[in-house]
Formats: C-alpha cells, sequence, structure tokens
C-alpha cells in the first residue's frame, strides 16, 4: 500500500540541489488501471497502481534493460523524465520532482507515510505549498495523457 500526498512548492529550499537526487524516465503503457514502466539509473521496472489518491495498492516488478527499452516504446502519451531530490524531514523524506520535456519548470513534492493517521497528522515545512494530493492533474498517470493543462510559468518580470 502507498500511502503519500502531494504538495505545490511555495519556495524552492535553497540548496535543494545539493541532496542526493536520481534522474527518472516513466512512461504508462495504461492509465485504468495504471500500468507504468520506470528507468531509474540501472534500475528498471514495470509498477502496477491500484485506484485512490491519498492511498492505494502499489505492486513494482523488476525489468532487464532489454523489457524496459521495448516497453517503453508501447508507452501511450508523453514520456516523463524529472529529476527526484530526496530531502529528509524526519521521520520522513520528502521526494522534490523536477520536471523536464514538456513539462520543463513544473516541481512538486511528494511525501510517502506509513499509514493514513500519518499522513493526515503530518504538518508540511514552510516551504512547501498548497496540498495537492486530491488535483489530478499532478498525478503522473494523467500528466502523461496531455499537458494541456500545463502552462509554463514565465520567471520574466
Amino acid at each position: 500500500m502507498e500511502i503519500e500526498r502531494k504538495f505545490l512548492i511555495r519556495q524552492l529550499p535553497e540548496n535543494y540541489k545539493s541532496f542526493p537526487h536520481k534522474e527518472l524516465e516513466q512512461g504508462y503503457l495504461c492509465t485504468d488501471p495504471v500500468m507504468r514502466v520506470r528507468r531509474e539509473g540501472d534500475t528498471w521496472y514495470m509498477t502496477y497502481k491500484g485506484r485512490g489518491l491519498l492511498s492505494h495498492e502499489e505492486y513494482n516488478l523488476p525489468l532487464t534493460r532489454e523489457g524496459y527499452e521495448h516497453l517503453i516504446k508501447k508507452a501511450d502519451g508523453i514520456i516523463i523524465t524529472k529529476t527526484r531530490y530526496l530531502i529528509p524531514c524526519p521521520p520522513y523524506m520528502i521526494e522534490l520532482d523536477e520536471f523536464h520535456g514538456v513539462y520543463e519548470g513544473l516541481i512538486f513534492a511528494e511525501v510517502e507515510f506509513p499509514d493514513e493517521e500519518a499522513a493526515h497528522a503530518f504538518c508540511p515545512p514552510e516551504w512547501l505549498g498548497e496540498d495537492v494530493t486530491y488535483n489530478n492533474c499532478y498525478y503522473n498517470s494523467n500528466m502523461s495523457q496531455s499537458a494541456d493543462w500545463w502552462v509554463k510559468k514565465d520567471n520574466a518580470e
């Protein structure tokens, strides 16, 4: 069972790029139910995600590189690429996702919890912004289907 909350970013931590990070590439073979393939460095796997926003079933199955390369070509829609920074927030870890490609400029964070009670009790640090856990737009499976909702914020004054 995966239990997580998603947050927009109010202000990026000053040193966020100094934290451990990994490059992710993922594609969706199906979005109902969610079937995703992901490359994370030299690790490849397929994930099944059940229905639900705050909590849902999740199963990861290992893939070979060849299996991943075969399946990613069959993905529907947008292939999502992002850098994931791992920022400690004891006793949890904040996963800060900085997107690339069509979603360049989009950044949000996820925090996983052991149970729903802990998820509801979590007090986010000030740099996290709006809780978008229940906003379907911020689920990667939906993001893979259309970027029409995303308008890159232009930082030019």
